[in-house]
């Protein structure tokens, strides 16, 4: 079954890229007494990833930062490498967006967001999603339909929700 509003995050770690390589990095650490928003694409360089979800949260990162939110965390399913050259490409690590991996989907399944797309190469992959937490429990959650559109989930529709 899928988080909803009201869920508290589940414990489990993300990975980062660090300056001494692969860093896990707690979700109860992160969101504890922190307002954090979350958004999940299903694959760095993806078209909808890349040219729209992403430079959605470098566009609002100011507004996010002037409600009160702590940090932004985009997570995918890929490595913590392709994650944070990502970052650099999308200027989205520029930004201060963090960027972390759920290379190991255990993130997105305890949360019931997987899926598969397999024509697409796409296996284990995330939803595409948006939320926004308190203290590591759930106040919004926006999701699509298709893994294909950013309507629902872009940083202005998630930054109109709070």
């Amino acid at each position: 079954m899928a988080i909803s509003t009201g869920d508290t995050l589940p414990d489990v770690n993300l990975i980062r890229l660090g300056a001494e390589g692969p860093e896990a990095v707690s979700l109860s650490s992160l969101t504890k007494g922190r307002k954090v928003v979350i958004f999940a694409v299903p694959g760095a360089y993806t078209p909808t990833c890349h040219s729209a979800h992403v430079p959605s949260f470098i566009r609002t990162k100011g507004d996010f930062d002037a409600k009160g939110v702590d940090e932004i965390v985009c997570v995918s399913v890929n490595d913590p490498f392709v994650m944070k050259a990502w970052g650099e490409a999308t200027g989205a690590s520029e930004a201060g967006i963090s960027m972390l991996s759920d290379a190991g989907s255990e993130f997105t399944k305890a949360i019931g967001m997987d899926f598969d797309a397999p024509p697409a190469g796409l296996i284990a992959r995330s939803k595409r999603y948006a939320m926004y937490a308190e203290d590591g429990v759930v106040k919004v959650l926006q999701a699509e339909e298709s893994p294909g559109v950013c309507e629902v989930s872009g940083g202005e529709a998630l930054l109109d929700s709070l």
